[in-house]
């Protein structure tokens, strides 16, 4: 495998730079505090001459009213990003021949039960990698605190509809990676946390990466920042339950989390020459797995784990994490070498990333980003057909008229469940910008960054909104006025 070019043309990076840079955006977008960390390869042949270059700088504060300094030792949550590594063991189970990617998870859990068994009978671990399960993805049950959490969790699964037909489309799934987690845990004999650290963690000398808030607070830890009455406060809580570990339960410093990112990159190889998957394995969790119904607000498709992105004609892969006030963001560009790593703690902090990874990649690579998502001045759509009440497990939405001459529809979001609750989430409106028949744009108060709002149909007929990443499906029709 072979990467970047050659090196007498690379101009090395400049770490006040991107610190600078980083101060200046965050303030922009009100991020109380942020890590950025830029890993760049360059050489001939991996193993082969190599030549590396790692940055890694901070701004802000972990606690903004405590002012507590961010620093590149500071730990964030990662979020979701948490589920490329879930996805990277469950890799080496596969090559281990303890598994296959085709074959029913029934076959390793025979206890499991979902509503419908016949759909339990089929899942196998590619449905769980690559979020086309249909099972609906946002159950954040508390379990406890034992090792038995996710056996605990799965058994609550009996009790879970389906929210789309397995592989019909694709809707993001933190579910099936709790699931993903259990399974890697009967194979392995271990609990998650500890099939992490030993196949993971370890071999690539990680410090200062964790999975538990009681490893966490043996580092400066971060805290997440939500909006309230009086501005920016700290969340309400500091973390999510155990149960939803392999879905997003890691926290690590970004030279960490670009340490995982270089194994990626080096086709499976860790720094230390440490093989701990094959080429052929990295190559394929970076494939197409599934195209999205919504090509605009993440990639345009799903690798095993991965999110699929196509920037102007490059190729990257990545994923982006949100936990309660904490956010992070990871992008590579095999082809050049490159790995750039956003950790945050509140704010807006998409628009920190687009407008901070957009600098990053052409001034250091010269690959542009592609155009953000955003509504042209002349869309148009008929929103009739899409009016009515969209439902799953953590959700409702209405989708209703516009309340005025000249005024837009709205999407009305009613968080549902735990997550609701430890959030302390309201009800949302968002005003449904035309682009085209069936998609719109969107974007809460105050944010540069849009989101897309997609209504299609399944072969069925049955009829579903992609927002969040999530599909919803329609389960009452509304009136126009």
């Amino acid at each position: 495998m072979t990467v970047g070019s050659n090196t007498a043309d690379i101009t090395p990076i400049n770490a006040s730079h991107w610190e600078d840079r980083l101060k200046a955006l965050a303030e922009k977008h009100q991020v109380p505090g942020a890590q950025l960390g830029i890993l760049r390869l360059a050489g001939d042949e991996f193993g082969n001459g190599d030549q590396e270059e790692l940055i890694s700088v901070a701004h802000g504060y972990l606690n903004a009213p405590a002012k507590i300094d961010a620093t590149p030792a500071g730990v964030f949550q990662i979020g979701s990003v948490t589920k490329v590594w879930t996805a990277t063991v469950a890799m080496q189970l596969v090559e281990e021949g303890l598994i296959t990617l085709d074959t029913p998870i029934i076959e390793v859990l025979p206890e499991l039960q979902l509503a419908d068994m016949e759909v339990a009978r089929q899942i196998t671990l590619r449905h769980l990698l690559v979020h086309t399960s249909g099972l609906d993805g946002d159950v954040f049950t508390d379990t406890g605190r034992g090792d038995d959490v996710l056996e605990k969790y799965v058994a609550l699964l009996k009790d879970q509809t389906q929210n789309h037909p397995i592989g019909e489309t694709w809707s993001y799934c933190n579910a099936g990676f709790s699931l993903a987690g259990r399974v890697i845990e009967v194979l392995t004999g271990s609990s998650w946390e500890e099939s992490m650290r030993q196949r993971l963690f370890k071999p690539l000398g990680l410090k200062s990466t964790v999975t538990l808030p009681e490893e966490a607070l043996l580092h400066p830890v971060a805290v997440g920042h939500v909006d309230g009455e009086d501005g920016q406060q700290v969340a309400p809580i500091w973390g999510l339950p155990r149960s939803v570990g392999p879905a997003g339960l890691i926290t690590a410093t970004a030279a960490d989390v670009l340490e995982f990112a270089r194994m990626h990159l080096t086709g499976g190889v860790a720094a230390d020459r440490t093989r701990l998957l094959s080429a052929e394995a990295v190559a394929e969790m970076a494939s197409p797995q599934a195209e999205l119904p919504d090509s605009h607000s993440l990639g345009d498709s799903w690798g095993l784990g991965w999110i699929r992105f196509d920037w102007n004609g490059h190729r990257l892969i990545g994923h982006d994490g949100n936990t309660i006030g904490q956010a992070a963001f990871l992008r590579l560009l095999p082809e050049r070498g490159l790995a750039v790593t956003l950790l945050t703690n509140g704010g807006k902090t998409r628009d920190l990333y687009m407008d901070l990874y957009r600098e990053i990649f052409e001034e250091l690579v010269g690959v542009q980003m592609s155009a953000p998502f955003a509504p042209p001045t002349d869309g148009e759509s008929d929103i009739t057909p899409y009016l009515g009440v969209y439902e799953r497990a953590s959700v409702r939405m209405e989708v209703l008229p516009a309340q005025k001459e000249g005024g837009h529809a709205v999407l009305r979001t009613t968080p549902k469940g735990p997550i609701a609750e430890m959030a302390e989430r309201k009800v949302e409106d968002y005003e449904l910008v035309p682009v085209s028949q069936g998609l719109y744009a969107t974007r809460p108060e105050g944010f540069e960054t849009w989101m897309a709002v997609t209504f299609y149909a399944l072969d069925s007929g049955a009829e579903y909104v992609h927002f969040g990443a999530r599909a919803t499906p329609k389960v009452a029709e509304g009136k126009s006025v």
